[in-house]
């Protein structure tokens, strides 16, 4: 993967230490994170992203602790910190990193036991990754949980671009035939916020 990559993803709070360089699947699968991920706040038709929650939520978590932010603005900024930047699966509108294979048409492996039928029915439509890799039956890497639409993140281990290849949206109530292009890699690392990010934007607004 591009060495930007694996900045951003250091940044955000991954482990890249295991990292050699050896393939995508192998660099992927190395990578762990002890936090969630939080996508910035982008600008939508009911308001500025200025004018949204960096976090669902986080606003509760500001007037459940005024007082410590009035008695120590860094114990309030440290604890939350400690609140959002874990594993933790309380529904602030975060991602999850949770890298696996899938690898429904490899014969002999689970998955092709358990999905290689409905991945050849009339319902799976992988027009959108054949447009990208050229391949129709691909080996994917699970890279990528939300609790929104679409829900799962794969990319194909045959894109042509294996140091920043491409992701594909999926979810349960469409899987595989419903599949959108999430662009590559590196920009949707770059959609998540750091702990000094969301700290810059809660900063904005709690001491203007």
């Amino acid at each position: 993967m591009k060495k930007e990559i694996l900045e951003r993803i250091k940044k955000l709070g991954g482990n890249i230490d295991n990292v050699k360089g050896n393939s995508l699947q192998e660099d992927l699968q190395s990578i762990t994170f002890d936090t969630v991920l939080y996508p910035k706040p982008e600008d939508a038709p009911w308001a500025s992203a200025e004018d949204q929650e960096p976090i669902f939520g986080i606003g509760d978590f500001v007037d459940e602790n005024e007082a410590l932010f009035k008695e120590n603005n860094e114990a309030f900024y440290d604890k939350l910190i400690q609140k959002y930047f874990c594993k933790t699966t309380e529904g602030f509108g975060q991602m999850f990193w949770e890298v696996s294979s899938f690898t429904p048409f490899k014969e002999g492996t689970a998955d092709y036991k358990e999905w290689y039928r409905d991945f050849t029915d009339e319902y799976t439509d992988l027009s959108e990754i054949t447009k990208v890799t050229n391949d129709t039956t691909p080996d994917f890497i699970l890279l990528a949980t939300s609790y929104g639409f679409p829900d799962s993140f794969y990319i194909a281990l045959s894109d042509p671009n294996p140091e920043n290849p491409t992701l594909f949206g999926t979810d349960r109530t469409g899987f595989f035939s419903e599949i959108t292009n999430e662009g590559n890699l590196e920009d949707f690392m770059n959609l998540f916020m750091t702990k000094e990010e969301l700290l810059e934007i809660v900063k904005k607004a709690m001491e203007k």
